[in-house]
C-alpha cells in the first residue's frame, strides 16, 4: 500500500503540546485522523504520513490541527478544526510590514490590546479563537466568521482606529 507523508515545522517549544501528557495528543490525532506522526525534537519538524488509499481529508485536517498546535493554540482549540466549516486562517505579519521590528511589535501591541481587550472584543464579536505567536495571527472558527475576523485584523494591520474596526464588526455582526 502506497503512503504520502506531508511535512511540517513546528518551533520546538510548541513540540510538548502537540505530543501532550503521555503521548495523548499524538494519540489521538494519530488514531482520528488515520495518519501516523513523526516528530524531530531537534529540529521541530513533524511528518505525517497516510495511506493513500485512504480518505484524504482527516490527514488534511490533522496537518491543520498540527499547524494551530504549532501557532499557539491549545489542542482542545485546535480539534474545534475536527468540526465542519471550522478553519484554520494564519496571517504572516512579515508579508505586510517587513522584518522591521519597531513596526511589527507596534501592529503586535495593536492587536493585542491592552490586557489583550482587542484581540478579546475581535474574538468575542465573531466568534472565534485568535492567538497572536512570534510574527502570525492565527484565527480559528467558522468560514465566515473567520474571515471577518481576519478582515478586521487587516484594517488594525492598515492603522485603522481601533473604534472604526468595533464598528465595523458590530455592523458585521452575525
Amino acid at each position: 500500500m502506497k503512503e504520502y507523508t506531508d511535512y511540517v515545522l513546528i518551533p520546538k517549544e510548541r513540540i510538548a503540546v502537540l505530543i501532550g501528557k503521555g503521548g495523548k495528543v499524538k494519540k489521538d490525532i494519530e488514531k482520528k485522523g488515520k495518519v501516523a506522526i513523526v516528530i524531530d525534537s531537534e529540529s521541530g519538524e513533524v511528518s505525517v504520513t497516510r495511506k493513500l488509499e485512504k480518505d484524504a481529508l482527516p490527514a488534511m485536517i490533522s496537518l491543520d490541527i498540527i499547524k494551530a498546535i504549532a501557532r499557539g493554540f491549545s489542542p482542545q482549540k485546535a480539534y474545534k478544526l475536527w468540526s465542519p466549516n471550522t478553519y484554520l486562517e494564519t496571517i504572516d505579519l512579515t508579508e505586510f510590514l517587513g522584518p522591521s521590528s519597531k513596526s511589527l511589535e507596534r501592529v503586535r501591541a495593536r492587536i493585542i490590546g491592552r490586557e489583550g481587550k482587542v484581540r478579546n472584543y475581535i474574538a468575542r464579536l465573531t466568534s472565534t479563537d485568535i492567538v497572536i505567536y512570534g510574527k502570525t495571527v492565527s484565527i480559528l472558527g467558522e468560514a465566515d466568521n473567520a474571515g471577518l475576523a481576519k478582515e478586521a485584523v487587516f484594517k488594525i494591520i492598515d492603522g485603522l482606529p481601533h473604534n472604526a474596526v468595533f464598528r465595523f464588526l458590530e455592523s458585521r455582526r452575525m
